[in-house]
């Protein structure tokens, strides 16, 4: 089944992935949800053990994304992996970082941009060029951030300072707000963004309808500051994935006709990457089933 709800992006706070996260049901694999998350040392034997379980779940997502771009007929390098680190301490993103992992996603400005200056921090001395946030410092270099939920105006300033790509741009109002951040922030930095592309059509979700999409892309297009590179989208929750992922690629390719540049498709989460992978998807959103699962909210 398909995924949306409020923080669009990945899977839900409490969802439990049967493919197996890393260390099953072990303490060690929850982490408290918080501004950056309880951070554990990358050097003892608690960290040691930490890298291990996120080891073990990054091969098993690994796994299934070659599985599926095999039967898909689709080579597993036009996939980007994007892990989804939300509520997961900044340690949880260095540990990644060391295991190959090039794209983080976050979706809460409150927790995404602290975390990113403890990542800033902790990678400086490790990768030429690491010694701030967002584009540039890690634009090329050891890390991607990419921001997936529900973008509200006013926080548009404080994403751009570490964003590198922003998946969930739904309408013209933070298009200019991306634009006037960028100017003021980054001037020489455009900044890449996804148009977030409702489904179903359904109010409080996110994401533009499909009859709004084009106009939304020429106000992206007519803006210096932005690079429009593709869409974004999210199963609704009571359709079937391959239904969900059939009608955006029916939508993805008359897109493509106006913008033949805009190639990136994240669509597909811990639970529907698969289907998203058949249907032309070239990011997918992965958290639980590489972190492990998630407490209820204010779970310490």
């Amino acid at each position: 089944m398909g995924g949306q709800g409020p923080n669009a992006g990945e899977d839900n706070a409490t969802q439990v992935e049967p493919s197996g996260h890393p260390g099953g049901s072990s303490a060690a694999a929850r982490r408290p949800e918080g501004a950056a998350g309880r951070d554990t040392s990358t050097g003892d034997d608690a960290g040691a053990v930490r890298r291990a379980e996120l080891a073990d779940g990054l091969a098993r997502v690994r796994a299934r994304i070659a599985a599926a771009c095999a039967a898909a007929g689709r080579d597993p390098g036009e996939i980007t992996l994007v892990a989804v680190t939300k509520t997961y301490p900044a340690s949880d993103v260095v540990h990644l970082r060391h295991l190959g992992v090039r794209d983080v996603g976050e979706n809460r400005d409150a927790e995404a941009a602290p975390k990113a200056a403890l990542v800033a921090g902790a990678l400086a001395g490790w990768a030429p060029g690491a010694a701030g946030t967002g584009a540039a410092a890690f634009g090329g270099g050891p890390l991607t951030w990419h921001y997936i939920g529900q973008l509200q105006r006013n926080k548009a300033r404080s994403v751009v300072r570490y964003a590198d790509m922003v998946h969930s741009v739904d309408r013209e109002s933070l298009v200019d707000a991306l634009a006037a951040a960028v100017a003021r922030e980054r001037p020489d930095r455009p900044l890449d963004v996804l148009l977030q592309l409702s489904l179903d059509g359904a109010v409080g979700r996110g994401g533009v309808p499909e009859p709004e999409l084009m106009a939304l892309a020429e106000a992206v297009v007519r803006r210096p500051e932005l690079r429009l590179r593709g869409l974004m989208a999210v199963a609704p929750l009571d359709w079937e994935a391959a239904r969900a992922f059939g009608v955006l690629a029916e939508y993805t390719a008359k897109f493509l006709v106006g913008y033949p540049t805009a190639t990136v498709l994240s669509a597909g989460m811990s639970g529907d990457l698969a289907e998203a992978i058949a249907f032309g998807a070239t990011h997918v959103r992965v958290g639980s089933a590489i972190l492990g699962s998630r407490p209820p909210a204010g779970l310490a």
